[in-house]
């Protein structure tokens, strides 16, 4: 990173981000520039197009009717009532699926519309297309279906004796991970119970969409996806169509953390469109947001670590076991991290954990960020605080006497080859200045737990201090063919980038500009919307798009580049090697060739296609070895946090964070992710949790859904930045929002702990872990 870059990321003593200099060598442009997003404006203005904004002539509106139930069989559906109702123009079942009658983003287990058994609350019976969106409810809701109700399965651990769920059974996958020496022991022996709650995505935007159909009898979906090839094969199948005859086409995503879109309200749009040869639209209420997508996995964890005298870890014993929920969607791959990462950056030689993921009758689980990785640290930091407690050693110098480096081999028997600085890491958040103890005067009481409206006592306040290590792992896993194709075409100085890599809040577009404009030397570079006309780039999670499609812009930049610097250097004899392109002007080693990039375009027309393939990988074998990632991503945060030992109530006060971002691509940029990461973790910690008492959805709405809002929001401090670039990843960048939503609940609750000297053994924090009671 340039030395403006790294000002611009820079902390001062106190914490806060320092600005950069107003001076000629702040980059305007280019990798290392803080260059905004290029719909920042119109998103913040409100101007931005959403699915919940569009329109088409004949417009019809589509409702769903979900069931009441989390197990039942149908008996008998009837939707006499409602195709006799006036406006309404059709309604479907699983009687009018054409095609594959399930789907699924791992494994294809999952019906369009139940047809004998419901397996989870809200699961979609029947969609109707109508007239008016209050005609499409009413109609819905006038579907008549006869149910049988059954006990529903809603403990994981009772899934292996349960009656079979699904045809394929309960179980999902089962890893039994084995590295090392069973037989080995350690002097000192610390074992826990954890349990982590059901966090929802909890999109902010809407989610709709909008299905019209096709002249050639196909139908174009405009939905907010994040995967939209993978969405046109899905939808293709049900509809019974080859996917050239269905086309996705992405509309503006606000915000995403996790799969944006429910394909049980996508699919039955297209079939709805199909039916009645007319436009349908949906918007999806908040509730049946909540009923429709996934979350991320309840897990319950059994931790049992072997230190010696010294506290240096002898072996990690542990059993996972996620719930996931009525059906299978990425469960295999959160499993394989939640395995893999068990007993996070340390070094750890010997290590059996065995993970299962199961099927019950509560809400489907799937790709939340983190997913995984973020259940375990939660307990292997617990399990390194009770370590530290039992042998009286500062939990940041047992973890210091165990981190992993660079050349450490992970319990999967892979190698780390990428960089690893966490020692580093956790040093550099440990000697950051702690912030001053709040003052017990009135004027201060707004920053005690609970805010100005709390009752609890300033003296029944305690701080304490906390740490967290998280790693994840970047791009798919397992032999996943992770590949992205862009094109780069340039046309009288204006440069256009095509890729069908989704922008969902990461930066993408803005890092696609960065890039030809690093390259080219062309300030005006544009992204194409996206849609699946052009080439597959993947979904857009795990730092994909910075990598893979980054990289194949990249490539295609430079193919222009190419075809631009050529000629002129044939013209003057010279290799094209020799010539350089900065600030947009072309010039020669020599200073022989002095001209502008404009100038040399003139007439032209540029453009090159390529494509980006990082090194293969491989699937984890019977005892949950092989070297199933391509990179890895660590961060230390440091939690400080009040707590009222009376009324259990937390505020985190600061969280400082070290991370590893191999390099600095946009200062601006990566500072926000990162800062939305970890507040996405803060609300894991401490108030996010959809409640599901026997299989039932409760409080399905952002009033009984706690989401932290500005207020709840604490002192974040990005104290340090390691720029050791990873060597196989173009540009040498890490993917940066997952690993702070990783480490995040880990640090807070260890911070609760050294507050309280409660054990703090869930997730999220309930208020009876924090309180005290007088001995």
């Amino acid at each position: 990173m340039s030395n403006d870059a790294a000002a611009a990321t820079a902390t001062t003593p106190t914490g806060t981000t320092a600005q950069p200099a107003a001076t000629s060598e702040v980059r305007q442009h280019g990798i290392g520039a803080s260059l905004p997003s290029a719909h920042g404006r119109a998103k913040t203005e409100g101007t931005f197009p959403y699915a919940a904004d569009l329109w088409a002539e004949g417009l019809l509106w589509a409702g769903i009717l979900r069931s009441p139930h989390p197990h039942a069989r149908i008996v008998s559906i009837d939707t006499t009532h409602a195709r006799e109702m006036p406006g309404v123009r059709a309604v479907v079942t699983h009687e009018d699926v054409p095609g594959a009658a399930v789907h699924g983003r791992g494994s294809a287990d999952r019906p369009v519309f139940a047809s004998e058994v419901v397996r989870h609350h809200g699961e979609p019976i029947a969609a109707v297309a109508a007239d008016h969106p209050d005609t499409a409810r009413m109609a819905a809701a006038a579907i008549i279906v006869e149910y049988e109700a059954l006990d529903p399965v809603t403990d994981p651990e009772k899934a292996f004796e349960a009656e079979p769920l699904h045809p394929d059974g309960n179980l999902i996958r089962h890893i039994p991970l084995r590295h090392g020496d069973p037989e080995a022991t350690g002097e000192i022996v610390v074992d826990g119970l954890y349990r982590i709650g059901r966090q929802d995505p909890a999109p902010i935007g809407a989610e709709a969409g909008l299905a019209v159909p096709r002249p050639d009898g196909g139908v174009e979906l405009y939905v907010a996806s994040t995967d939209p090839h993978a969405d046109r094969d899905r939808a293709a199948a049900v509809y019974g169509l080859d996917p050239e005859r269905v086309k996705v086409v992405v509309t503006g995503v606000p915000g995403a953390t996790a799969d944006r879109e429910d394909p049980g309200f996508q699919l039955p749009l297209g079939l709805l469109a199909l039916k009645t040869g007319c436009p349908v639209k949906l918007t999806a209420t908040r509730e049946e947001s909540f009923l429709g997508h996934a979350h991320r996995h309840p897990t319950l964890l059994r931790y049992r670590h072997h230190a010696d005298g010294e506290g240096r870890l002898v072996k990690v014993e542990a059993q996972i076991l996620l719930d996931a929920g009525a059906y299978a969607d990425t469960s295999s791959q959160a499993l394989a991290a939640a395995v893999s990462f068990a007993c996070g950056p340390y070094a750890v030689p010997n290590a059996f954990i065995e993970g299962w993921a199961v099927r019950t009758n509560n809400p489907p689980s799937g790709h939340v960020r983190g997913e995984g990785a973020m259940q375990v640290c939660a307990a292997y930091e617990a399990q390194m605080d009770k370590l530290a407690k039992k042998l009286g050693i500062d939990p940041a110098e047992l973890r210091l006497r165990n981190v992993m480096s660079t050349g450490d081999v992970l319990p999967t028997g892979q190698t780390v080859t990428c960089p690893a600085p966490v020692e580093e890491l956790l040093t550099a958040v440990r000697d950051f200045p702690l912030p001053p103890l709040p003052k017990d005067s009135p004027e201060d009481e707004w920053v005690l737990p609970g805010g100005p409206e709390g009752a609890g006592e300033p003296g029944a306040v305690r701080r304490g201090v906390g740490y967290g290590l998280g790693m994840v792992h970047m791009l798919g896993a397992e032999g996943t063919d992770e590949v992205s194709t862009a094109t780069v075409r340039v046309q009288e100085g204006v440069a256009t980038v095509l890729c069908a890599a989704v922008e969902t809040g990461q930066g993408f577009s803005t890092l696609a500009r960065q890039i030809v404009q690093e390259t080219l030397g062309i300030d005006e570079v544009h992204v194409a919307s996206v849609d699946t006309d052009q080439p597959p780039a993947g979904p857009g999670c795990r730092g994909r798009h910075t990598w893979v499609s980054g990289g194949a812009v990249e490539r295609a930049a430079k193919m222009v580049r190419t075809q631009l610097l050529q000629p002129l250097a044939h013209k003057f004899g010279m290799s094209a090697e020799l010539l350089q392109i900065t600030d947009g002007k072309i010039t020669s080693y020599d200073g022989v060739l002095s001209t502008t990039v404009t100038e040399a375009m003139e007439g032209k027309e540029l453009w090159a296609t390529a494509q980006c393939r990082p090194h293969p990988t491989e699937p984890l074998d019977d005892s949950g070895q092989g070297d199933a990632f391509v990179g890895l991503a660590f961060c230390a945060i440091r939690a400080v946090v009040d707590v009222d030992i009376e009324l259990g109530s937390v505020r985190v006060v600061e969280l400082a964070v070290a991370q590893d971002v191999g390099r600095v691509l946009n200062p601006a940029q990566l500072k926000a992710r990162i800062e939305a990461g970890v507040t996405q973790g803060v609300g894991a910690a401490l108030t996010e949790n959809l409640r599901t008492p026997r299989g039932l959805v409760r409080h399905p709405d952002l009033t009984g859904y706690a989401l932290p809002t500005a207020l709840d929001a604490p002192d974040i401090r990005i104290v340090k930045l390691v720029e050791e670039r990873d060597v196989v990843a173009p540009f040498g960048a890490k993917s940066v929002s997952a690993v702070p939503v990783v480490t995040s609940p880990a640090a807070i609750a260890s911070a609760v702990r050294a507050a309280t000297g409660r054990p703090v053994n869930r997730l999220p924090i309930r208020p009876q872990a924090a309180v005290v009671t007088a001995q």
